[in-house]
């Protein structure tokens, strides 16, 4: 797993005020109801993020990364992976995940990410996504979702790369040195992919971090949290 359940994001500067924050269940196009995490800023900056979480789906670290994208004036989701297997509920250490992801489709992901961006209203959408969650992530470059653009932490690059012809947004690859989920090579051919295909996205590997690395826990990796919170909020206003 990327986050245990005490992990929690790093910390933007000068947040701004939440209005709403907490866990509510969505609908998706083929009836599934599944659980979400929600965060809306008081004062809403006009964009959308949805989050895709880790192996776990929806579990604290989530909730607590939503907030601080809500600080920043993004009103934001995390989506949870398994309602249509394990039905709704926060997914703490004890969660199954293992039995239930194999089950997960891209095509289901992408039907939930939709739901939970009606529910933030209008305005561009990014998604923002960890681990299994980047990889969805960067795969939704590729749909008619209509995204902005597409943000992955150390995700995997082989849901993306099945689609690379079909990608029609900027991605954000932020990927850690050492990283052991996934292998530079790995990550060297996904990039080498876009490029053969004239496919605009942005690289930046963190030298000797770990997978995982964004985590207030991890203090010796706070200037990569920073760099990577600072290239974030970029490519968003870039895109937006």
């Amino acid at each position: 797993m990327c986050h245990s359940t005490d992990s929690r994001p790093p910390a933007l500067p000068n947040p701004g005020v939440i209005a709403r924050s907490g866990a509510l269940e969505l609908t998706s196009a083929d009836g599934t109801v599944f659980s979400a995490m929600e965060a809306i800023p008081a004062e809403p900056n006009g964009v959308r993020i949805v989050l895709l979480p880790d192996i776990r789906g929806t579990h604290p670290y989530y909730q607590a990364l939503a907030d601080r994208f809500a600080q920043a004036g993004f009103p934001t989701a995390a989506v949870d992976y398994y309602g249509r297997t394990a039905g709704v509920g926060v997914r703490d250490d004890e969660f199954e995940w293992r039995r239930h992801l194999p089950s997960v489709r891209p095509d289901d992901v992408a039907a939930d990410v939709e739901a939970a961006a009606a529910h933030l209203g209008e305005g561009p959408l990014f998604t923002v996504g960890f681990c299994f969650g980047g990889g969805q992530s960067w795969r939704l470059a590729a749909s008619d979702l209509g995204v902005s653009g597409v943000i992955g932490f150390y995700g995997l690059p082989q849901p993306a790369t099945e689609v690379v012809d079909d990608i029609s947004a900027p991605l954000l690859l932020l990927l850690a040195g050492a990283d052991v989920a996934t292998s530079p090579a790995e990550f060297d051919a996904f990039t080498a992919r876009l490029d053969q295909a004239g496919k605009p996205y942005e690289r930046r590997v963190y030298e000797g971090a770990p997978h995982s690395f964004f985590d207030a826990t991890h203090e010796e990796w706070q200037d990569a949290c920073d760099d990577a919170w600072s290239r974030m909020l970029a490519f968003i206003g870039k895109y937006r």
